[in-house]
């Protein structure tokens, strides 16, 4: 996992009345933690954000990050990353710094906004929730995505069961892409990792703006965490019509999806879910069983 990951010692105490219980001194034992590290995003030499990532996947991390503050749209306006030059205190490269190169031409927003994201919020620097309204790119209302609703349940587990990095740590959120073929099979396309939920989410949808696939229809974006607005609005911006969470939705996330033509889907959990917006775009169990509502 090289840089994902670090080790440390911790203190363990176990209390469930075994021998080891008792043991004093309480026992040491090596810890693997997921890595968090902050990461510059520059503009040629200009810095324009700052988030708090666990690093791995950077190059699609920070392509995602400008499809989600909507400064390029498509492959075409990002012309090269690379990592700038930048070392910790024992001299070491610290790749944490990237400048991205865009088209010529192409409007780039005021780099006086200098803005801060923690790893547990993908807005921190917008100043009101209308500077997060973002104009889209892409129209949902033409993708006529249906996925059935067995299908649909089962994505969480098959996203848990590609979760490499939780299974060493189990201290990050995971987003992954899913393909709806024509038998209805769901194909897993890319799976990201991070401590930050939107930074997972950014590194799906760097992934596929860097193979050239925006928009993405016919997918379901499945997360592991609940589903807040900002993701609702990523996915938005990729032309992700499906956006699954294990968890629960915020008002505003409905209130966006309902805007934008998202269909929102919360409490995923393999034998039931709710569909909070875009009932449509399912479709009835592969099995033939009655599809149950209420």
């Amino acid at each position: 996992m090289g840089r994902m990951t670090q080790r440390r010692k911790v203190h363990r105490y176990l209390l469930d009345g075994s021998a080891a219980a008792i043991e004093y001194p309480v026992r040491l034992r090596e810890d693997v933690l997921a890595a968090e590290e902050p990461l510059e995003i520059r503009f040629g030499n200009v810095s324009f954000a700052v988030t708090m990532r666990t690093p791995g996947d950077d190059f699609d991390l920070v392509a995602g990050f400008l499809v989600s503050e909507g400064i390029i749209r498509n492959q075409s306006d990002l012309v090269s990353l690379r990592f700038c030059s930048g070392e910790d205190e024992e001299g070491r490269q610290t790749f944490n710094v990237v400048e991205a190169q865009f088209r010529r031409g192409l409007s780039l927003p005021d780099t006086g906004r200098h803005i801060y994201t923690s790893s547990s919020c993908g807005i921190c620097g917008s100043t009101s929730i209308e500077a997060v309204r973002k104009t889209l790119t892409f129209s949902l209302d033409e993708d006529q995505l249906r996925v059935p609703v067995d299908v649909l349940a089962r994505l969480p587990e098959q996203l848990r069961e590609a979760q490499s990095l939780f299974d060493k740590t189990g201290g990050v959120h995971a987003a992954g892409l899913f393909r709806i073929g024509d038998r209805d099979e769901a194909e897993l396309l890319c799976i990201r990792e991070d401590v930050g939920r939107h930074n997972a989410v950014d590194k799906v949808i760097g992934w596929a703006l860097r193979e050239g696939l925006l928009p993405l229809r016919g997918t379901v974006l499945q997360v592991s965490g609940r589903a807040s607005f900002e993701l609702v609005q990523k996915a938005a911006l990729a032309g992700i019509p499906v956006l699954a969470a294990v968890s629960a939705p915020s008002s505003l996330a409905a209130d966006l999806a309902a805007e934008t033509g998202v269909t929102l889907v919360g409490f995923s959990r393999g034998r039931s879910l709710n569909v909070y917006v875009g009932n449509e775009r399912l479709a009835p169990p592969l099995n033939n069983r009655k599809a149950t509502s209420g």
